[in-house]
Formats: C-alpha cells, sequence, structure tokens
C-alpha cells in the first residue's frame, strides 16, 4: 500500500498577490486591510512553513521589478498610492471640497477628501495647511483618488511658521523656524500683520512676489508670543498641534472625580512597595516590591496606578486622552495626557496614601527566569517615594533617613531579584546599545542653565527589567484568555538597511555575521567588538540608525530589540494610552470589575494603533526640536567659539557634525571645506577630495567653529577647523 505523500503548501502566485493589494479577495475569501503588510498576507493564504520563504521571495522579486513598493512593513501596488497615508490639505476646490497630496513625496497626486457620510460621523473637520493620517481609496471609474481623515496630525504643516518682529515704518518681518530653511525671512507689508505683536509666533499665508528682498506674506494666525527661551516649547506645540488645553468637559470629570473604594479590590496596604522614579518627577505611575523564596527564586511585585478605574471608556478625559496618545515632555514644561487631578493626584502612588492599582505577581526562578504570574486588583499605600540616586546610595553604602529603615527590609531584596533577572536577561540576550541620554538643565529664566549626561546606575536597569517582565506578563495573560489587545511591537532591519550597515561596517574592519534568522547577539557581537576603540560611539548610534522604528499594532509580530515574542506595554498608564487599553483589557479578560475593554473598543484597536503610533512619532520630534532650539539659543551667543565635535552624518552637499558638550548638531557645507572638490563616497560614509584625497569621514573627531545660528529654527553653521585625513586615520592637522 503506498503510503500518501502530504502535499506541499502552496504560496500564491505573482497574480494573486497583486489583486489582493489592489483590494481584490485572496482565494480564502480574506479582504485586505488598509495596511497589508507581509504577515497579512501569509495568514490571507494560508501561507505556513516552507512556503513562506517562497512568498518572501515572491515579494522580493515584485519590488526589485518596480510591481510593489514597501514603507514602514505596508505593502502596495507600485503606482498607487498606500490605503492609508500622511497628506497634507493644501488647496479646495470651486465646489468647497478639500484637496490634499501625499506629506512624502507624490506632492502631484490629488486626493479629493470625502465628506462625512452622515452626520454622526465624528471624522475630523479638515482645514487648509492641516497634515493628517487618511485613509485613501482609488475610484477605477473615475481615475482619481478619495481620502477620508482619519486624525489631524499637524494643523499647520502646510502654513510657514515663524516669529514676528515688528518693523518702526509698519508691518514686520518673520523668521521662519524650519530648520531646513534657517535663516529664511519673509516681510509682511503694513496692514497684513492680522494684530500681530513682537516675539509671537505666526501662520504665514505666502503671497506672490517679493518685498524688500524677501518672500512676502501675509499673517493668518497668531499662536502666542515666544519672545522668551520660557516659550520656545510654544514652537514645537504649534508646529505639531499638540493638543495642550484640556476641554471644559474634561476638566469637569476630573474635578468631581472621587477616591477608589475597596469594591472588586484586594487589601495589600500592608505590603511596603516603593516608587523609585526621577528626582523631578511629578507623577508616580509604578511601584515595586521582591522577597526571596525558600526555592532560591523571588517574588517579585510589579504595582501600576489603576487609571481605568478613573477614565471611563467613551468619556471626555478618555477622548481627550486618546487624542493625545501620551504625554510630552519638555525641558519647562509637560504636555500631559491627562489633567492633573488626575495624574499627579488621584493617579499617582505618593507615599503613605491609598491609591488604587493594577499589580502583577512575578514568580521568578534562582536562573531569573519567570515561571508563572498572577495578576490582581488592589489597594496599596505605598512606602516610600526614592529617586534613582537616592535609591543607589543607600545600595551603596551611603543611606539617609528615608532609606536607611528600607535597606534591609525592602531595597536588598530587590537588587538580589534584580541579580538573578540579569541572569535570564544574559541568556535571552537584547539589543544592548550604549547611547547615553542628554539632559538640558534651565534656570529659572528658562534659559539654559547646563547640560549634562546622566551616569546609568543600577537602580534604572532594576526598574527598566522589572517593567520589561510585567509587560510580557500581560501580553501573555491576555493572549492565553484570547483577548484583543495592542502589543508593543518592533520589527527586524530590512534588507536595504543591514546591506548599509554591512557595508559601513566592513570599512572599520568590522564584520557583520548573515544569519537566516537575524538576532540581536550579532549586533551586541559587533558592539563588543568595538567596546573602548575610538569609534565606539559611532558604531552604536549607525547600529541604532538600522533598526526598524516600534509602534503600536493590534497585530502581534514580536519585539526584536527586546529579542521577545510578544510585548504589551502596561507600566505606565498615566502618560500612555496603550497602556490604558492593555489595562482595560485585563480587567475584562479576568473579570477584575466593570471598567474592563468594551466590544466596541476591541473593534476599534486597529485604528487606535495606529493613532496612537503617529502620536508618539509627533511627541519624539516635538521634544527633539525643541532642544535643539534650546541649545541653538545658548550657543548663538557663542559665535566663533571653537568645539570638539563628531562627523555624525556625511551627504554629498556636507557634514553632519555633533558637538562633545551639548550635543548639539549643525552642518557644514561640502563647499566650505577648501579649495578641493569633494565627492561623496556612499561605501565608506566620506567626502572625499578629489585632487589631495583628504577625507572626512563618519565617526571622525574634528574641531569646529561656529559662524550661525538661528535659534528659532534650532539650526547651527559650522566651518571645519580640522584637516581630513589623507595617508592613514587619525593624522589630523589643524587648519592654519
Amino acid at each position: 500500500m503506498s503510503r500518501k505523500i502530504p502535499s506541499k503548501p502552496a504560496s500564491p502566485s505573482r497574480a494573486q498577490v497583486l489583486a489582493y493589494l489592489e483590494g481584490g479577495s485572496s482565494p480564502t475569501g480574506v479582504k485586505p486591510s488598509p495596511r497589508v503588510t507581509k504577515r497579512e498576507l501569509a495568514r490571507a493564504f494560508r501561507v505556513k512553513g516552507e512556503a513562506r520563504g517562497e512568498l518572501k521571495t515572491l515579494i522580493r522579486g515584485l519590488e526589485s521589478e518596480g510591481a510593489v513598493k514597501r514603507g514602514r512593513k505596508v505593502l502596495s501596488p507600485q503606482g498607487r498610492l498606500p490605503a492609508m497615508l500622511v497628506a497634507d490639505i493644501v488647496e479646495r476646490s470651486a465646489d468647497g471640497a478639500f484637496i490634499a497630496t501625499p506629506a512624502e513625496g507624490g506632492a502631484q497626486t490629488r486626493i479629493l477628501i470625502r465628506p462625512p457620510r452622515v452626520r454622526r460621523d465624528r471624522a475630523p473637520t479638515p482645514a487648509l495647511g492641516a497634515r493628517a493620517l487618511m485613509r485613501v481609496a482609488y475610484d477605477e471609474a473615475s481615475g482619481s483618488y478619495h481620502g477620508r481623515i482619519v486624525k489631524i496630525l499637524d494643523k499647520g504643516a502646510g502654513r510657514p511658521l515663524g516669529v514676528f518682529f515688528a518693523l518702526e515704518t509698519g508691518g514686520g518681518r518673520v523668521q521662519g523656524i524650519e530648520k531646513r530653511a534657517a535663516g529664511r525671512d519673509y516681510f509682511v507689508a503694513p496692514g497684513l500683520e492680522n494684530g500681530a505683536r513682537d516675539g509671537e509666533l505666526v501662520a504665514l499665508a505666502p503671497l506672490s512676489g517679493r518685498s524688500n528682498g524677501a518672500p512676502a506674506a501675509r499673517v493668518l494666525e497668531r499662536l502666542g508670543p515666544v519672545d522668551t527661551e520660557r516659550a520656545i516649547s510654544r514652537i514645537a506645540i504649534a508646529v505639531h498641534g499638540l493638543p495642550d488645553a484640556f476641554s471644559d468637559a474634561a476638566l469637569a470629570e476630573a474635578k468631581v472625580a472621587r477616591p477608589a473604594t475597596m469594591a472588586h479590590r484586594e487589601d495589600w496596604r500592608d505590603l511596603p512597595l516603593v516608587t523609585i522614579d526621577p528626582a523631578d518627577a511629578k507623577d508616580h505611575d509604578d511601584a515595586v516590591h521582591a522577597e526571596a523564596l525558600p526555592d532560591g527564586g523571588f517574588l517579585v511585585t510589579v504595582a501600576i496606578a489603576d487609571v481605568a478605574y478613573y477614565v471611563k471608556a467613551g468619556s471626555a478625559l478618555d477622548r481627550e486622552a486618546l487624542e493625545r496618545g501620551n504625554s510630552v515632555y519638555f525641558p519647562d514644561r509637560v504636555v500631559p495626557m491627562l489633567p492633573e487631578r488626575i495624574s499627579n493626584d488621584l493617579c499617582s502612588l505618593r507615599p503613605n496614601e491609598d491609591r488604587p492599582a493594577l499589580a502583577v505577581r512575578l514568580y521568578i526562578g534562582a536562573d531569573g527566569a519567570k515561571t508563572r504570574h498572577t495578576f490582581h486588583r488592589i489597594m496599596m499605600r505605598s512606602a516610600a517615594r526614592l529617586a534613582y540616586e537616592q535609591a543607589q546610595a543607600a545600595i551603596d553604602g551611603r543611606p539617609d533617613e528615608t532609606t536607611a529603615p528600607l535597606l534591609e527590609p525592602v531595597l536588598r531584596p530587590l537588587w538580589a531579584a534584580h541579580r538573578a533577572v540579569k541572569l535570564e536577561r544574559d541568556v535571552r540576550d537584547p539589543l544592548d546599545l550604549d547611547l547615553p541620554e542628554r539632559k538640558l538643565v534651565l534656570d529659572a529664566e528658562g534659559r539654559l542653565k547646563d547640560v549634562r549626561w546622566p551616569e546609568r546606575l543600577d537602580a534604572h536597569r532594576l526598574i527598566e527589567e522589572f517593567m520589561i517582565l510585567a509587560n510580557v506578563a500581560a501580553a501573555e495573560t491576555l493572549e492565553a484568555a484570547q483577548s484583543p489587545l495592542i502589543y508593543r511591537a518592533h520589527d527586524a532591519p530590512s534588507v536595504e538597511k543591514l546591506g548599509n550597515l554591512g557595508e559601513f561596517l566592513s570599512t572599520l574592519g568590522v564584520k557583520l555575521a548573515k544569519s537566516e534568522r537575524l538576532r540581536p547577539s550579532h549586533f551586541n557581537n559587533v558592539l563588543t567588538k568595538v567596546k573602548g576603540a575610538p569609534h565606539e560611539p559611532l558604531v552604536n548610534e549607525v547600529v541604532l540608525r538600522a533598526q526598524s522604528q516600534a509602534e503600536y499594532t493590534h497585530e502581534n509580530y514580536g519585539h526584536f530589540g527586546l529579542n521577545l515574542r510578544r510585548y504589551a506595554h502596561f507600566t505606565s498608564p498615566i502618560r500612555r494610552y496603550a497602556d490604558l487599553i492593555v489595562h482595560r483589557a485585563l480587567i475584562r479578560a479576568l473579570k477584575l470589575g466593570p471598567d474592563g475593554l468594551s466590544d466596541a473598543g476591541a473593534a476599534s484597536l486597529a485604528d487606535v494603533a495606529q493613532r496612537i503610533s503617529a502620536a508618539e512619532r509627533r511627541a519624539m520630534a516635538a521634544e527633539r526640536e525643541t532642544a535643539d532650539r534650546l541649545v541653538a539659543t545658548y550657543l548663538s551667543h557663542h559665535i566663533g567659539a571653537r568645539f570638539r565635535a563628531r562627523i555624525a552624518g556625511v551627504t554629498k552637499v556636507g557634514l553632519f557634525v555633533k558637538l562633545a558638550d551639548t550635543g548639539a548638531d549643525g552642518f557644514i557645507p561640502a563647499a566650505s571645506l577648501g579649495a578641493d572638490y569633494f565627492r561623496f563616497d556612499e561605501p565608506s560614509r566620506a567626502l572625499i577630495g578629489t585632487r589631495t584625497g583628504e577625507t572626512f569621514r563618519l565617526g571622525d573627531s574634528v574641531e569646529v567653529k561656529l559662524l550661525e545660528a538661528a535659534p528659532f529654527a534650532g539650526a547651527l553653521r559650522f566651518e571645519m577647523l580640522s584637516r581630513g585625513e589623507r595617508a592613514s586615520r587619525g593624522q589630523k592637522k589643524k587648519r592654519k
């Protein structure tokens, strides 16, 4: 009797994949989502096992022949816009409809914005100059695109912004704040100021022609004063459309909120949990405790503020929190996700005050591996509020009056548990980049006083590892309960980025191992090889740039950087909306009370994930730009000064340098490097003089002189003082 040979899983054909990407169904009847990924294709065509490799090969082939394009892991037919994109609203048609164009390339492609389908439709209202996240569909009959706004990302992306300076003769000069157009001024003629006052941030409507040698414009909108350094963060708030004022309805809900009761809670108020945070933290949403177990392991408890009790789904507070997505942190202020009454009072785990929390008990073996965990809804009472430096000093033998009584019963068990957890971390071997964080210190007037590079302590690592364990436990629990959730996902680097990284590392004599299955350990091996070398900081940065960007998603594809199969944010619901969703999902899945995730909430997680991912990117850009503006303002008083720097970027038009002391970024045009003509050599990331061979290379340590600073744009221009290398690396001479 012949034995039946199992059939090999079939990979879809080229035509089937293209038809699916254009909106058609798969053979199994699955319709495409707005953002098709390789994982979705595999599920839609039920591709498993060996056929997955064939599908990847097919997709790479379609990309190489130009039939398919890919951006941020999303696939779309070449020549067609993706189903979800960021677009700028640029004009109105004769019948009043708004027209948008893609924000990244494709400026000639017009998208007609559909009006709301029904009166109750909550689609955001479009406005000229706004940048929006938009669903886009292609109409075969008309050969045109139609779009529907999902979220307004930036109310003024399409309008030039600048700081208005009044002229004695009337009208004014507006200094642009775009870094790429640093130094560009606009002239506003008398009568077109719209009431703008000296030092105000304004939005402009460019006019045809020039006046006084500058492009003409009129003031479209006044966005508030930025005449002092304290107000520099106002620029980022306006530019990125950050909602910094809560609605009356949200403030009213926060005002009437009352402390939580014991309903649906366990009483854990006798457990000496402690919070360990930055010294200047205003809200405290996580507390920890550890105790040794008889088997040599540990019971680690992580308690997180129960924000879901106060922020009900669909409430005004909830709508505001979703709109913000996360809190945004500037050196001089915080734009919080929740009003102060909630974030700094009712939900903040203050010492010796009753506070509601969601807690997880993590049972850790002597080898550091988590063996099991349980979630609980509790009432707790923090035993102390500690700063990282304070807790570390106690462990290092310098306790103070607060930490002395906690040293033996609380702090030493925490550090002992962390030593065990580090054993498992070493086995897991997550991506281990050494990138010190910059902290800007302001004086009482809001001026930059100091730039510090705080030391990374064991206290920081302890809290970080315990939070990672809690986040993993949340994802595991919800998956086991077959509950929908929002994952924190991080994809492996793209083939293109890996190729570029490998080419660059080879110029340093370092090899990136090739493997069928890329792991963080491959990058860690590279980082180990350059440990202590002059180019160690550079390699850390280049490896970071090669990584994909983490995002929130309702689909799990793991966290590459942490080397984890599943991961969700659970530990910061005061400042991240994703964590609030995970709390609600846990409450529902474990039947911990009435504040769980609703069916409607579960059905909307794909859209929520996209919105909060966009909000996170917006916040990161706003924080980075504000830091750049503060440092540029500080350095504007040091024109002509010399600085130690490192070449942090090389392009055909010039060099980007990063100053050693302040971390400030600036630019040196290639044309200013000398009499030679410098060509860009991409494999070695260098500018090389065609006549002299003089070379300026990514990572080189150099000395530069500051020539120009544009504070409101955060832009700096430097002159190169060091000679490029010639015969061998490291032989640099000062320019005469």
